[in-house]
């Protein structure tokens, strides 16, 4: 990591250590100051569950973690990630409240997602580096060509480890990090884009201070650039507003403890309680061979002020559910034997391409009251 990245998102943590500041103001978005310590400390927010991080002996074990205070760091980026992407969706804070109520505190993150551009540096490259440098290995390249995407995916330090602990001695979530591939784009919406990457500058080297901060690292854009990106690309306009943010947390299903556990049950669940799924492709996604199932909610909108003054209406996060099933060959492995890297891992196209629209206007039109 560069000397200045680490200066920079180290007075990260220690500014967004608890204060009587409760608000931080970007534009007219306010989030929750941030905090340190358990989850209901570190969010504010009751809703707020935490998400289960890698083992203590496995992380110092890591390139990234060789001291206490380089685990303590990274955790509370992750954590910053986390509270301001609940800050900004009520949808997802009451969905893990529910799950919590219900469930008890056995809620583990199977990934976190991140959208980038693919221009002047800004692509996969800019947010995945904090999480390399700290352990995290690259995985499979995946390729979305009708949606112009392309996404690789990063396996945490110690997935392995499954002693059955929660909270800050769980399993790290995987990363999920997908690329707009500006260059396919008309020449009107690679011009619009540009103009904001190139007049950031080094915005691209302190993707994960954005991140934490949930903060845009070029100029807040015109609405009517908003609405150009988005006749071609929502995924673009998605990006143009929301930048570096979480576009969504994993509960990972199977590890919950109660019939829920089930991603059939655990839909109908939610869907019961009164929130709508994402429906593009069915409810339930399904890989190939079966053993990779997703469901999602609706994103959430919030209320945006652009450059020119106009307030309007943008997508902003939403929440996902994944059941990993147990590979062929331990299937006949007992419940207290199975560990995480007995179960499906890695993502999937087909999956991925429809859970992608969860931000789309075609789902949020569908879930307006």
């Amino acid at each position: 990591m560069e000397a200045t990245a680490v200066v920079a998102t180290a007075r990260l943590c220690i500014s967004h250590l608890p204060s009587k500041r409760s608000l931080a103001t970007i534009g007219r978005l306010s989030f929750p100051a941030f905090g340190t310590g358990g989850y209901s400390q570190r969010t504010g927010y009751r809703a707020a569950v935490p998400f289960c991080t890698a083992s203590r002996v496995g992380m110092e074990e890591s390139s990234g973690f060789s001291s206490q205070g380089g685990e303590l760091f990274f955790r509370n980026v992750i954590s910053n990630m986390e509270t301001v992407y609940l800050s900004r969706n009520s949808t997802a804070r009451a969905i893990l409240e529910l799950v919590r109520s219900h469930d008890g505190n056995h809620i583990c993150y199977d990934h976190f997602a991140f959208r980038t551009f693919g221009v002047d540096g800004y692509g996969i490259d800019s947010i995945s580096k904090i999480f390399t440098d700290y352990g995290y290995t690259p995985r499979d390249e995946l390729r979305f060509p009708a949606k112009k995407l392309k996404a690789k995916w990063f396996a945490p330090p110690d997935i392995h480890d499954n002693s059955g602990k929660m909270g800050s001695d769980g399993p790290l979530p995987r990363i999920f990090i997908s690329e707009l591939c500006v260059d396919e784009l008309s020449s009107q919406s690679r011009e619009v884009i540009r103009k904001y990457t190139e007049k950031s500058k080094i915005g691209k080297n302190y993707a994960s201070l954005a991140s934490s901060l949930g903060s845009l690292t070029w100029q807040k854009p015109s609405y009517s650039d908003f609405q150009l990106l988005a006749r071609e690309s929502e995924y673009a306009a998605w990006t143009l507003v929301n930048g570096y943010a979480v576009n969504h947390v994993t509960i990972s299903t199977h590890r919950l403890k109660s019939e829920i556990k089930n991603i059939n049950s655990l839909n109908h669940f939610i869907e019961k309680s009164g929130f709508k799924l994402n429906s593009e492709g069915g409810v339930l996604k399904v890989s190939p061979d079966g053993l990779l199932l997703q469901s999602s909610t609706i994103a959430d909108s919030i209320s945006f002020e652009f450059a020119d003054g106009e307030i309007e209406s943008i997508p902003c996060s939403y929440i996902e559910f994944a059941e990993r099933l147990l590979l062929p060959e331990f299937k006949d492995l007992t419940n207290e034997e199975v560990k995480e890297f007995h179960r499906r891992d890695g993502f999937e196209v087909g999956n991925a391409d429809k859970l992608f629209e969860s931000t789309s206007m075609e789902q949020l039109i569908r879930n307006a009251p």
